[in-house]
């Protein structure tokens, strides 16, 4: 008879069946329920099995694990349904069990669609290993063919899945594949199929025999086909052209989605199909490195494999060295000498340790120190070496030596970690509020400490504040017992019974108005969750509280400013991410978790700002909060440098400029279109991302979004994002087109990525289209212009615009505040290497001239001119000045020029009715007569 438990929730469960699995909520930090398989059920440790047939008692249960595609990679995956198997076991409390679910493999499931729909159902196609890191594609055993029957048929009746490389299953599934020379199965590894014959062999079967199989993209041919191709080339037939086909491959066809039908017989005879089990996995791997003739062997490992590293690819060949002599009297390795001896303690009499425990007390007054696992540590090794050199336990002493010398070490190491300062413990704070338990990250906040101090602190600061936690806790228990009263629920409460099993998860107490859902924004819900980390509040409604636990997904709603109080603020974090998200290694549960486990530990609060950019929060000093008019933004968004110091007194640019006076007291962007207003704001756009405007060379304002969403814009110091210029270079009928969503026809407008309508640039960021940089592929680097690198990606960095109809577009957006690994902003890569104007080849006057002249040029005939830093030594023959925006060829004499302005006085004068001779220099006069 099969063991069952029943689970808190009332569930029954057994072997084999899947559950939901978390530790109690102040463990498991707000991250979601592990998904897993029963594999066995324990009894106690140290305890044997009980006697009779349900009379046992198990307190224990080995889960086999299952793994979200968040847990493994960044990427974002859509599906929250799917899962990813593995061959990955660990023993937990059997208290950590909260209720059944159903994980079924792809292959088994006729409708997808209507298996998502119902709750708690889960399935998965492809297996991790979190050893070597990598994923395979798990395949029914039954599609396997391309094996002799023996090993087929062993592999058939043991696993009901294969698991294997991606390009190994074709060869799997393909039919039985024999050698044409010895009628033999032919292993992938040792075998080659010819391209024309289309037949297999062995490598040593050819001849003569192949010592390695082509190299990847040629392809090989047998002896007979060879032949036969060469009679073909000497014969001059005409050879027809091979028609172009995709390789077939043997692999089973995706099932396609369909309307989901409603044969609920046929969903219930899918939950409960048999699954094949051997050793408790059902499955194992059979992939590119593994002997087939192996799996016949019941104890052959079942795990994935990698390449081997053995070889002289992989260590070093040392040539035997005959003339050096080897040393008389190596030193024995394990002797007295080369082993560093930590603690003789167990060498002790009960005597002598009842002594040395007496000295030990006595050693130091602070009683933390007696407590903690270095002192005790350094302590028991000192006590011991004046034990082994027959010393008195009066000779240790441990407040004069801080440090201790070790074996194979030049230096002394210290047997405990100086003291933290004030600073380092504060930058320690905002490291763990902002990048959570990611403790590499913590410790580059820090700087000045070791990532092994990094981690012994975390240990101790952690310890701290559940000792707070504890003491507060029963403090308010002292008082509400002085006073009559029982905080704890009552058990007959409805939401205890109900959720029980979830350990503190249940918000209870609360109030029936005024609370918010963190995720939804709801107000109403029958009960209120605990919400992870990085949210608007910290509660959720009944729905996002059981997606989150169960399929880590959240339904969000975006959040203004105004709608949040200050103490709510979020993290640097996606609005709506949890800050401590699921890493790629699995969080090691405890077997003796306590049922009432304590609330986590509140992290400090770090002062935090909202960007008007990206709409997220960020830590002061990244996110800047201009001391004038409010305005708010990420510093690397604006182009701005900011000393710690300043961070305070910053004002943004036309709050500046109205102190300096180096621009315009006009603000407007020459972009935009001009608005007629009555009333004039104090603080125009304070309150959006169109506050950020900067300088064009001309004095004039231009949005920083207008700028950089514009083509032909560019900056002078793209570091800044300072001096805007190129404005006149915009064609005309960009000026002349009407914006799609203002109506006016002023204004430079831009076009949609995925349209024909064309509008202002603020006037689209108003609307709430979708603004963001696209990294598209490059095929020939050369040809396609510059490339660039993000989070990644390689390719061409293209701004992207596109309304709000394009929702369900396929472009995947880098935000405008996005970081990558080195902390540039999408918008300061694009700007750095696309938007930087050619300063190096001429000064900001001379650029601006050839601008201007490239307009003037239209009007002018088409007179060409000829660029200044091609010939520095031109000279106008009338003024004789050589410093000109661009010098022109004389009407009447080849070799001569005109300066720019008396080149337009000359041609001005003609057309007003002056004499020709009047324009013309006395040298001209000279040659006419």
């Amino acid at each position: 008879m099969t063991a069952q438990v029943t689970l808190k929730s009332g569930e029954k469960v057994k072997v084999n069946d899947h559950v939901y699995c978390s530790p109690p909520w102040s463990v498991r930090d707000g991250t979601p329920y592990s998904v897993a398989r029963i594999m066995e059920f324990l009894p106690p440790e140290g305890a044997g099995k009980g006697k009779g047939k349900g009379k046992e008692i198990y307190t224990r249960v080995r889960l086999a694990w299952y793994y979200r595609p968040s847990d493994v990679s960044d990427r974002p995956v859509a599906d929250s349904r799917l899962l990813l198997a593995a061959i990955y076991s660990e023993i937990c409390d059997i208290n950590q069990l909260r209720s059944r679910c159903h994980v079924l493999h792809r292959d088994k499931i006729t409708d997808l669609a209507g298996w998502k729909k119902r709750p708690d159902r889960f399935y998965f196609n492809r297996l991790f290993d979190p050893y070597i890191k990598k994923e395979f594609d798990v395949i029914q055993a039954t599609d396997v063919r391309n094996l002799p029957d023996n090993i087929r048929q062993v592999l058939i009746s043991r696993y009901e899945y294969v698991v294997a490389e991606k390009d190994v299953v074709p060869d799997l599934t393909d039919t039985l594949r024999l050698c044409a020379t010895c009628s033999e199965w032919c292993a992938n590894p040792d075998t080659v199929g010819c391209d024309r014959c289309k037949n297999f062999f062995h490598m040593s079967c050819v001849q003569p025999p192949l010592l390695a199989k082509p190299s990847r993209g040629y392809g090989w041919t047998c002896a007979p086909c060879s032949k036969r191709h060469e009679e073909e080339v000497d014969k001059h037939d005409v050879r027809h052209p091979t028609p172009i086909t995709k390789p077939k491959s043997n692999a089973p066809a995706p099932r396609g989605r369909g309307r989901p039908r409603k044969d609920r017989s046929l969903a219930e005879k899918e939950e409960n199909v048999e699954i094949k089990y051997f050793k408790m996995w059902p499955f194992r791997y059979f992939g590119q490195y593994t002997v087939a003739e192996d799996t016949l062997d019941p104890d052959d490992l079942i795990f994935p494999r990698s390449a081997t590293r053995v070889g002289p690819k992989y260590q070093a060949v040392v040539p035997t060295t005959l003339d050096v002599p080897s040393p008389s009297d190596p030193e024995q390795r394990g002797g007295d000498y080369t082993v560093e001896v930590l603690s003789a303690i167990n060498t002790l009499t009960d005597e002598e340790i009842a002594e040395m425990e007496a000295w030990k007390v006595v050693l130091s007054r602070n009683q933390e120190k007696l407590h903690s696992v270095d002192w005790l540590t350094e302590a028991l090794r000192r006590f011991s070496q004046a034990h082994l050199l027959n010393r008195g336990w009066s000779t240790v002493d441990m407040s004069v030596i801080p440090t201790r010398p070790e074996k194979w070490k030049k230096g002394e190491t210290r047997h405990t970690d100086r003291e933290w300062t004030a600073d380092e413990v504060a930058a320690f704070e905002d490291g763990i509020f902002l990048y959570g338990a990611e403790l590499r990250a913590v410790h580059d906040e820090i700087g000045t400490r070791s990532m092994a101090e990094v981690v012994r602190f975390y240990g101790h600061w952690k310890n701290s504040k559940l000792k707070e936690e504890n003491a507060q806790i029963r403090a308010a228990r002292l008082k509400a017992k002085d006073q009559g009263k029982d905080e704890m629920p009552s058990a007959s409460a409805p939401v205890a019974d109900q959720f029980s099993d979830d350990e503190g998860s249940i918000m209870l107490g609360l109030s029936k108005h005024n609370n918010s859902c963190g995720a939804c924004r709801t107000r109403e819900s029958e009960n209120w969750w605990r919400a992870p980390k990085g949210l608007a509040t910290d509660i959720l409604c009944d729905t996002c509280g059981t997606n989150w636990r169960k399929y880590a997904d959240l339904n969000f709603r975006t959040v203004r400013e105004d709608a949040l109080p200050p103490s709510k603020k979020g993290s640097d974090k996606r609005e709506g991410t949890p800050l401590n998200g699921p890493s790629t290694k699995r969080v090691k549960t405890s077997t003796s978790a306590s049922v009432n486990a304590t609330p986590p530990p509140n992290a400090p609060m770090a002062p935090q700002l909202r960007c008007l950019a990206c709409q997220k929060n960020g830590p002061v000093g990244k996110v800047l909060k201009c001391n004038q008019c409010q305005f708010r933004v990420h510093a690397a968004s604006c182009g701005v440098h900011v000393d710690k110091s300043a961070i305070d007194s910053w004002m943004c640019d036309i709050c500046q400029n109205e102190e300096t006076l180096e621009s315009s007291m006009h603000t407007d962007c020459l972009l935009c279109p001009r608005r007629k207003s009555k009333k004039k704001a104090q603080f125009a756009n304070a309150d959006s991302f169109l506050r950020a405007s900067k300088p064009t060379e001309g004095q004039g304002w231009a949005h920083v979004l207008c700028a950089v969403f514009t083509p032909e814009i560019s900056f002078s110091d793209v570091s800044q994002l300072r001096l805007v210029e190129g404005i006149s270079t915009i064609p005309k009928q960009r000026w002349a087109s009407k914006c799609t969503i203002c109506g006016e026809s002023s204004g430079a407008v831009i076009r949609c990525s995925d349209c024909v309508r064309e509008y202002h640039s603020s006037c689209a960021w108003r609307k709430g289209h979708h603004f963001g940089f696209e990294i598209q592929p490059v095929r020939h680097p050369r040809r396609d212009g510059i490339i660039t690198t993000f989070k990644g990606e390689t390719g061409n960095m293209v701004p992207i615009v596109y309304c709000l109809e394009h929702e369900n577009s396929r472009r995947e957006l880098y935000d405008v505040c996005e970081t990558d690994e080195n902390g540039e902003t999408a918008l300061q890569v694009y700007c750095r290497i696309y938007k930087q104007a050619p300063i190096t080849q001429a000064h900001a006057l001379l650029r601006k001239a050839r601008r201007l002249d490239q307009t003037l040029n239209i009007r002018t005939d088409g007179i060409s001119s000829v660029d200044v830093s091609a010939e520095p030594a031109l000279q106008c023959d009338k003024c004789s000045t050589q410093y000109s925006p661009a010098f022109y060829p004389s009407e009447h004499y080849s070799s001569r020029w005109r300066c720019h302005k008396c080149h337009f006085e000359h041609r001005n004068g003609v057309g007003a009715g002056h004499s020709p001779d009047d324009s013309l220099s006395p040298l001209d006069d000279t040659m006419d007569g």
